[in-house]
């Protein structure tokens, strides 16, 4: 027996599945679809874009969401997300272990295997990664061109093979799509069965309320070219344009500024679309990641500052300092003395990035502050080598508190009240203001490599376990001129909105980072659907 006919059926087995390592092709063949078998009204998607102009608010776009917005060709990146943020790790260890199988299989049957490994069992009502998770992942896979299209039309129909809950969240709030319309999951008791209803998707109820109008719409389909056979609903399209892998492949991200709608918050542990290649990378690096953040850990609360930082940077943990700060006090109105206040310490005012930002304050200064916040799990406060007092959202008691602090030492404080890990600042309460006359605006960033160190839905507990779990993250701390903030107050030169308002501009400039009205009760209604505190009945939050 020779050596090649030994090696044939793993060399076949590598093709087969190295081929599509890159992600489940949402297409099986092409060969069907030849151009010879395509009718008269099949036209290519670049003739729709180079004559754009010819739309207007007369037309009725269908499309498909996968086959025509998104440049990606793998839908398994996107069922990842679900089975590690909705399922948990061994959920998404599953659907790794099936990804092979996945790929052998036809699309459909493809389909059904994740759908039913990342939804069975899980609660309906608690289900918000569609909500909070993957809009920013679809974000950054939507192709300019198919978009600025979309843009133009006057009716847009989102047309997908995925479970509604996974699409309808970012298709109607953030991209505005009049109607989507995808595959419904069973349920049973309130939770998921990971089975879709056979019923074929059904947009005739919305082309009859369109054509009964007087306003005449033209409809015309968006599909890939390999899909306009299998779906029925392009057949009631006058004129039904195809994309092709070339269009795919030459498609331009959609930039941040051309988002219809701000993505001011988004949820979920993972910091990078878990494509095949990186959820090995991720399901290897967990065990050491856990050690390692033990490590750093014990070494960030036992070892003083000059020996835990060089160790730290060893590790992988990199801490880069700005000191922007002039001798002489910078203030909106000229520095007031105050003769008959006690001695106070400076405050310290950062935005809020991640649970251990007055801890990186700490080391940026190499001495110890009081820290205060708003969001304080019991595990953090134990662990924190630094002294950290919870915010109880009661402003007279706060003031108190804040003052009595002041009078010990230096505190740290962020006024935002929440984190936000996108490039935006929230509302910073204006409470800090009236406190102290010391004010250091601090502007924090942090980037990391694997895992978020924050949540909104997860254990808050766990939050610096995963920040430290990551194999490299950068912590920036930028020091900024000192403004003045009580004795502005109390001559009414300023009121205490006002300089909460530039200490948040100051902030922003510094990091590049808008500046926004959103407060932790606006995240939490976005992300979680309740307040962050307790679950009450109010009107959902509607975007600016």
């Amino acid at each position: 027996m020779t050596k090649s006919f030994f090696f044939k059926p793993f060399f076949f087995l590598y093709r087969i599945f190295f081929r599509k390592l890159k992600g489940f092709p949402m297409s099986v063949s092409s060969s069907h679809h030849a151009s010879s078998s395509q009718s008269k009204n099949d036209k290519f998607f670049g003739s729709l874009y180079s004559h754009k102009s010819d739309l207007s608010n007369q037309t009725l776009i269908i499309f498909n969401f996968e086959g025509a917005l998104l440049k990606s060709s793998s839908l398994f990146d996107y069922f990842m997300l679900v089975a590690f943020e909705a399922g948990g790790l061994l959920r998404s260890l599953v659907l790794f272990l099936l990804y092979p199988l996945i790929c052998l299989v036809s699309e459909e049957i493809g389909l059904k295997i994740m759908v039913m490994v990342c939804f069975f069992g899980l609660k309906k009502d608690s289900f918000r990664v569609g909500t909070a998770v993957l809009p920013k992942f679809f974000f950054e896979d939507v192709g300019l061109e198919a978009f600025e299209v979309l843009q133009r039309a006057g009716k847009k129909v989102g047309v997908s093979n995925l479970p509604r809950v996974m699409i309808e969240s970012f298709l109607k709030d953030y991209l505005e799509i009049d109607v989507v319309v995808g595959k419904e999951l069973k349920v049973f008791c309130g939770y998921f069965l990971g089975l879709m209803e056979e019923k074929e998707n059904n947009v005739l109820p919305v082309l009859e309320e369109h054509d009964g109008e007087d306003m005449g719409f033209d409809i015309i389909g968006i599909t890939a070219s390999n899909k306009f056979h299998d779906d029925q609903l392009f057949y009631y399209c006058k004129d039904v344009y195809l994309v092709g892998n070339s269009d795919k492949r030459s498609s331009k991200k959609l930039p941040r500024d051309r988002y219809p709608k701000k993505l001011v918050f988004h949820d979920g542990r993972l910091a990078l679309k878990p494509n095949p290649l990186d959820t090995i990378a991720i399901l290897m690096w967990v065990p050491i990641g856990i050690a390692l953040a033990i490590f750093r850990i014990i070494v960030g609360i036992s070892l003083p500052y000059g020996v835990s930082l060089p160790i730290l940077c060893f590790s992988g943990l990199r801490l880069t300092v700005n000191d922007n700060t002039k001798r002489e006090s910078q203030s909106i109105n000229s520095h007031r003395s105050l003769p008959n206040d006690k001695p106070k310490g400076v405050l310290y005012v950062c935005n809020h990035r991640t649970l251990l930002d007055p801890l990186y304050v700490c080391f940026a200064l190499k001495k110890n502050l009081h820290a205060v916040t708003y969001s304080l799990s019991k595990m953090s406060e134990i662990l924190s080598p630094i002294k950290t007092v919870r915010l109880t959202r009661n402003r007279h008691q706060d003031a108190e508190m804040m003052e009595r602090l002041m009078n010990e030492g230096d505190v740290v404080v962020c006024p935002e009240g929440t984190t936000c890990r996108e490039p935006y600042l929230l509302r910073f309460s204006p409470l800090f203001s009236e406190i102290s006359d010391e004010i250091v605006p601090v502007a924090v960033d942090t980037h990391v490599s694997m895992f978020h160190g924050t949540t909104a839905g997860g254990l808050k507990c766990l939050d610096p376990l995963f920040f430290m779990m990551n194999p490299s993250a950068i912590y920036t701390v930028q020091l900024l001129d000192r403004v003045s903030g009580l004795s502005c107050c109390r001559d009414g030169s300023r009121s205490s909105i006002d300089v909460a308002n530039y200490v948040q501009g100051e902030v922003g400039r510094a990091l590049g980072f808008e500046c926004t009205k959103f407060t932790r009760r606006d995240k939490y209604f976005i992300l979680a659907g309740n307040e962050g505190i307790a679950c009450k009945s109010n009107q959902p939050l509607k975007f600016e």
